[in-house]
C-alpha cells in the first residue's frame, strides 16, 4: 500500500468508533467561555453533565463525560491555543453543522471557516470551523452525503 492509498483510506473511512475516553479544552475564564460552549455544543446535542466550577463536562445525556472545558490546573498558568490543534466534533447532518456555526458565532465565536463542503478531504466532508473566546479552534463535521444525512 502506498502512502497516497493509506491517506485516501483514512479519509474515506466510515468507522466512527471512538478512541478517546474524553478530551479537555483549556480556557482562561470558565464563566466567559460557558455561553459559547453551551450554545455551540448544545447545537450538537451535547449538554452539561458535570460542573466543578473551574471545569465543566459535556456529554450526550447518558451521563458520560466526553468533553471537558477547564480553566488551567496551575492557577498561575495561562491558556494559549495551539495554532496546529483543533477539536472536531461529529454532527448528525449538515443542518446541525450550520446550527453549530450559528450558535457559536452568536455567542462570542470567531469565524475560522464557514459551513461548507471540504472536498479536498473527501467529497462529502461538510464542516464549519470557529474559534472560541480564547482562540481554540472548534469544528463541527458531517461526513455523510447530503441525502444520506437527511434520511
Amino acid at each position: 500500500m502506498t502512502d497516497r492509498t493509506l491517506n485516501r483510506d483514512a479519509f474515506d473511512s466510515r468507522d466512527f468508533s471512538a478512541i478517546f475516553d474524553h478530551v479537555s479544552i483549556g480556557v482562561n475564564d470558565i464563566e466567559r467561555a460557558m455561553p459559547f460552549y453551551r450554545a455551540a455544543l448544545g447545537a450538537l446535542g451535547l449538554e452539561v453533565v458535570m460542573d466543578k466550577g473551574f471545569a465543566v463536562a459535556f456529554g450526550n445525556g447518558s451521563g458520560r463525560q466526553w468533553l471537558w472545558v477547564s480553566e488551567p490546573i496551575d492557577k498561575d498558568g495561562v491558556v494559549a491555543p495551539n495554532n496546529g490543534a483543533h477539536f472536531a466534533l461529529i454532527a448528525d447532518d449538515r443542518a446541525t453543522v450550520r446550527a453549530f456555526y450559528g450558535a457559536a458565532m452568536a455567542n462570542g465565536g470567531t469565524d475560522a471557516g464557514a459551513p461548507g463542503l471540504r472536498p479536498e478531504y473527501i467529497p462529502t466532508y461538510y464542516g464549519a470551523f470557529v474559534l472560541d473566546p480564547d482562540g481554540n479552534k472548534i469544528e463541527a463535521v458531517c461526513r455523510k452525503a447530503e441525502d444520506e444525512a437527511e434520511t
